[in-house]
């Protein structure tokens, strides 16, 4: 899959820059300057990470690591963690969005309400319609009519077309869209879907439904099933995430508003926990700034 959006390193270095600090400077400034890992060290280190958003388990995996070995001195804990979340990130697959050309690529868009789902939604089926590929959206959250309206003004944005009715079943929209994209060979469908976690068994059994209509309507052209998470979030992420995994399987993870946000090490939380990898970033408002993440340049603009 090629890169739709290029974002210089620099840009993209300042956009996270808050993450970086709050995961990396304040660790490496605090804990290099020791002279060996004292118990007192430690938890600092464990104290720290935990701040930043890493999640209690792994934050105490990679202290525990340091404890009774004398190979990694504190001096040399950026290097220790650069290594360590250079593997995470990698055991947890691919970052490249699936997608096959000459046939329709299906995404299953997924999450809370207020992640920037719909806009995300918006800014993916712009990518695509520049990239010259017929594209249409499934307006799944109909029992919000704001939030089909919104999908709507998106989609008049991007040159996509829709399929959207008003308080119907959400499975029977998908599968009209899924009729109609295989009917007039659009090579993309975005489906959209409710997010009222405060109700969750129903809303997993409306997902779990909808599943089931791809599955059974367009079992090989499900490309992902991706999950839309708030960067601000932090661990309250990773606990979405969790809720979701169960109810669809997951292969992949958007992660919208990273620009300002201290919290993005829930990328790492995310990969480590639940083995599921962040493929976009949203790193600002324009329709260009969605960008797909590079687990390489992420660890480079963490610790350069």
């Amino acid at each position: 899959m090629f890169k739709f959006f290029s974002d210089n390193f620099d840009n993209f270095k300042k956009k996270i820059s808050n993450t970086a600090s709050a995961l990396v400077g304040s660790v490496v400034d605090s804990i290099s300057v020791e002279e060996e890992f004292s118990e007192f060290v430690l938890d600092d280190m464990e104290d720290l990470l935990i701040s930043a958003d890493l999640g209690v388990n792994y934050s105490a995996e990679l202290v525990d690591n340091l404890r009774n070995q004398d190979k990694i001195k504190p001096s040399e804990v950026k290097s220790y963690l650069k290594n360590e979340f250079e593997k995470v990130l990698n055991d947890a697959g691919s970052t490249i969005l699936n997608f096959r050309d000459g046939e329709l690529n299906i995404y299953f868009i997924s999450g809370v309400n207020g992640v920037g789902k719909t806009t995300l939604i918006g800014k993916l089926a712009y990518r695509f319609k520049n990239s010259g590929k017929k594209v249409l959206i499934a307006a799944g959250d109909t029992f919000r009519a704001a939030a089909e309206e919104q999908l709507d003004i998106w989609s008049k944005r991007a040159g996509a077309d829709i399929v959207r009715r008003d308080k119907a079943d959400p499975a029977s929209v998908v599968y009209e869209a899924i009729q109609k994209a295989k009917n007039e060979n659009y090579d993309v469908l975005l489906i959209d879907t409710a997010g009222r976690l405060q109700n969750k068994y129903n809303l997993m059994e409306e997902l779990s439904k909808i599943k089931s209509v791809i599955d059974k309507n367009a079992p090989d052209n499900l490309r992902e099933c991706m999950l839309v998470l708030d960067a601000n979030t932090g661990q309250n992420g990773l606990q979405q995430a969790k809720v979701f995994a169960d109810a669809i399987k997951l292969t992949s993870v958007a992660l919208t508003k990273l620009d300002g946000s201290a919290k993005g090490a829930v990328v790492l939380a995310i990969a480590k926990e639940l083995k599921l990898p962040v493929k976009l970033v949203g790193v600002g408002e324009k329709m260009e700034d969605l960008k797909d993440f590079d687990s390489d340049e992420f660890i480079q603009a963490l610790f350069e």
